[in-house]
């Protein structure tokens, strides 16, 4: 099988989950759109959270050209990506408990504010526990996961529950357990994994859609411009000034 048409079913498979996820999440992405707008309109804040691979898309929407100013990335070290060595102690973090708490209490995050948390499986002790206790103080929480995993796996959590067991709204990435889109023979493991595509389209669609429902309160969205195109830097500035009181990745 020729290369050109393995990468071809690649963006076949990418392109099918994109119209499942349209289709199917439009509802669920128009009420987390609605939360976020809420929030802004109220004057609280936003958060994004993801480990691993998951934190990819949380911090696609953070400090974005075309993105809400407001959006935070809500960091647990050692999580964030794979800078950490050796990568695979981001891998163990996400199965220790009572590390989320210790994050939330640090962090700004308060009653009334909004946290989108990512995590494909939806299986491991930080994002339940990010959930939980993030809920217990009063955030809204926006849940991005694989439902099929809360079926076909089981939870590593002491509650025996997942990520999606403690949203406001849940929104699922169809990603089937396991993350590879593509199986050919002569390779013994499957490939080509697709979640993070998905996954960030799914935060952008909701981005759009917080920035819709501002529009529609007669609020101006607080967008971020390109620094690349003229008056972009000016645009910036401005509006990380009116909000600089909601804006932590400056400080």
């Amino acid at each position: 099988m020729s290369e050109s048409k393995l990468a071809g079913q690649f963006f076949d498979a990418a392109i099918g989950l994109l119209e499942r996820v349209r289709d199917e999440e439009a509802a669920r992405i128009a009420e987390a759109g609605s939360l976020i707008a809420d929030a802004v309109a109220a004057g609280n804040r936003l958060f994004a959270f993801g480990a691993g691979h998951s934190s990819l898309p949380a911090q696609d929407v953070v400090y974005r050209a075309g993105g809400l100013a407001l959006m935070n990335f809500l960091a647990v070290p050692g999580t964030a990506g794979i800078d950490v060595m050796p990568a695979t102690l981001g891998s163990a973090l996400e199965r220790v408990d009572g590390l989320a708490g210790a994050v939330l209490d640090s962090s700004p995050a308060a009653h009334g504010d909004v946290l989108v948390i990512i995590s494909l499986s939806g299986r491991n002790a930080l994002p339940v526990e990010m959930a939980m206790n993030a809920r217990a103080i009063g955030l809204k929480v926006i849940g991005v996961t694989s439902v099929a995993y809360a079926t076909e796996t089981k939870s590593r959590h002491v509650s025996g529950t997942f990520l999606k067991d403690h949203c406001d709204v849940v929104l699922d990435s169809k990603i089937a357990v396991g993350d590879a889109e593509l199986s050919l023979d002569g390779i013994d493991a499957p490939f080509a994994p697709a979640s993070t595509v998905v996954t960030s389209a799914i935060m952008q669609a909701v981005m759009a859609a917080a920035a819709g429902g501002l529009a529609d309160r007669g609020i101006e969205p607080p967008l971020l411009r390109s620094g690349n195109v003229d008056g972009g830097h000016e645009w910036n500035g401005r509006v990380m000034q009116e909000y600089g009181d909601r804006i932590f990745f400056r400080h």
